[in-house]
């Protein structure tokens, strides 16, 4: 018998398995779509600076499963940027115990500062995960700490198409072309760190420049 080659039953054996593998790997990831700052900052109910004061394992009190089970991190608010309207203020922010389930690891000694952004649930508390806008506040750019008072907030009307390949042009008046992964092979290049997509008096969307010219030149950067 040649070898490599498998019996039909065999052979359908090993698709069955393999398919069976690369649903439990993909099952035991989190995976987050590719988003500028501005579209994480939007897309949360919440947007935060604090630090972590503390932190313990909780679960649910009817459950035993340890897939359930969160990261309760203490904080201490610094200041609000997104969800006065929400809570007036946070003690804790909630994260699932495990990276496969999009759970982030913070530094709970008290001495970092993060931006925190996430979602609320019903109950009130907030949670926070892998794909939400989450950085050491030492990491960000002056333009990014600028842009969550206000700018943000004003083009979350915009939106923000992520170019991969050339061609890549707008389909709408009202988006702005993310262009750092095709000039920089990367998601926290200029156009990430440094600008802001703002609506127009016109309606029609464009990125603003809220520190120094990047190195680079991209795509549909003028000014409103």
């Amino acid at each position: 018998m040649t070898m490599g080659l498998l019996e039909p039953g065999r052979a359908a054996l090993a698709l069955v398995l393999a398919l069976s593998l690369g649903l439990q790997e993909r099952a035991e990831s989190c995976s987050c779509s590719p988003a500028h700052p501005q579209q994480q900052f939007c897309n949360s109910e919440i947007v935060i600076r604090a630090k972590i004061s503390g932190e313990k394992i909780v679960s649910p009190s009817n459950s035993s499963s340890p897939y359930l089970k969160m990261i309760q991190y203490e904080i201490k608010l610094i200041k609000m940027f997104k969800g006065f309207e929400k809570v007036k203020d946070i003690q804790y922010v909630y994260t699932p115990v495990f990276s496969s389930l999009c759970g982030v690891k913070l530094d709970s000694s008290n001495k970092v500062q993060y931006l925190l952004s996430g979602s609320m649930w019903s109950d009130g508390k907030v949670s926070i995960g892998l794909c939400d806008f989450i950085e050491p506040w030492d990491n960000l750019s002056m333009s990014q700490k600028k842009n969550l008072n206000y700018r943000y907030q004003m083009g979350c009307d915009c939106k923000i198409a992520t170019c991969y390949t050339v061609p890549c042009s707008t389909t709408t008046d009202n988006e702005c072309l993310w262009t750092d992964w095709l000039l920089d092979n990367s998601l926290s290049g200029d156009q990430a760190r440094q600008f802001a997509c703002i609506k127009r008096s016109d309606g029609s969307c464009s990125w603003y420049r809220g520190g120094p010219p990047p190195e680079k030149d991209f795509m549909d950067m003028s000014d409103p």
